[in-house]
């Protein structure tokens, strides 16, 4: 007779030897955390690239800056896509990452998302290495901006465009938008220059001070923490090459594989929120 299933999220599970063995190389001394789109799945977030993602080819930071049309159709789905990320709240993995920080577990969070939600759940040492949708800059003059006031701009300057009920959002927060030849872009108030969310986009370089922030949390730990992030991105394999080598232990949580997975020391193969929930308990959190 086959034995019974565990109930979901049981401890009684397979993934359980590699849960108990992270919380134990965390208990040793502080960690380092990098997290990537699966820690915001639940939080109604998409991935670029989990399963299930569709296949898109992000706007280069080169189209953006030499198209009018782009920089149009850009401007009117990212207003709809920031929108529903304003609306997005924190899940049980931004919420636990938080709560281990105040407890001296985390020395600091670096993301590749642009989300907020680290922030929005209480994290207060972030490093954003692909920057925010919630802020706006100027490319000419250097002004920022709160995407808020900008996105008030948009609104009287384009009534037109009401959020659609149903609408594909990307992780970027980029928005498919029919009309968006019809757009009008907002420009900087202080000089007229181009406006552009302050993310990274494809094409462009995170900016050096941004990465040394980061490669600051990943020195000062005693442990490298990779939550969501299948480590395709450069900027994370760097930080993990950086861990490896001052021979720091690497936890790998996502669900699938990833690029640092022949070097971990602990890899979980799980959603990054769920398993962060069953760690935080075994460290007192």
């Amino acid at each position: 007779m086959a034995a019974s299933a565990a109930p979901a999220g049981s401890v009684a599970d397979a993934t359980l030897p590699q849960i108990e063995a992270a919380a134990e190389i965390m208990r040793r001394g502080t960690t380092a955390v990098l997290t990537g789109a699966g820690i915001s799945t639940d939080s109604g977030i998409p991935d670029y690239r989990g399963e299930g993602a569709p296949k898109r080819t992000p706007m280069t930071f080169q189209q953006f800056r030499g198209d009018a049309a782009f920089r149009r159709r850009y401007w009117a789905g990212s207003h709809v896509g920031w929108r529903m990320f304003d609306a997005a709240q924190p899940n049980d993995g931004h919420r636990m990452l938080a709560r281990l920080e105040e407890d001296g577990h985390v020395t600091g969070i670096v993301t590749q998302n642009v989300d907020g939600l680290h922030l929005k759940a209480g994290s207060r040492r972030v490093v954003d290495l692909h920057g925010s949708m919630h802020r706006v800059v100027c490319l000419v003059c250097g002004q920022t901006y709160a995407r808020s006031s900008i996105a008030e701009r948009i609104a009287a300057e384009n009534a037109w465009l009401e959020q659609p009920e149903s609408v594909v959002l990307n992780p970027d927060g980029d928005a498919e938008i029919a009309r968006a030849d019809e757009f009008v872009v907002p420009d900087c108030t202080v000089c007229g220059g181009m406006l552009k969310p302050d993310i990274v986009y494809f094409g462009e370089f995170i900016p050096r001070e941004k990465f040394e922030e980061a490669a600051g949390i990943v020195h000062t730990a005693d442990a490298l923490l990779v939550a969501g992030s299948s480590l395709v991105v450069n900027s994370g394999i760097r930080l993990l090459e950086q861990a490896l080598r001052r021979r720091l232990p690497v936890i790998i949580i996502n669900r699938g594989v990833t690029k640092g997975d022949p070097r971990a020391t602990v890899k979980i193969d799980g959603g990054a929120s769920e398993t962060l929930a069953r760690i935080a308990p075994l460290l007192g959190a």
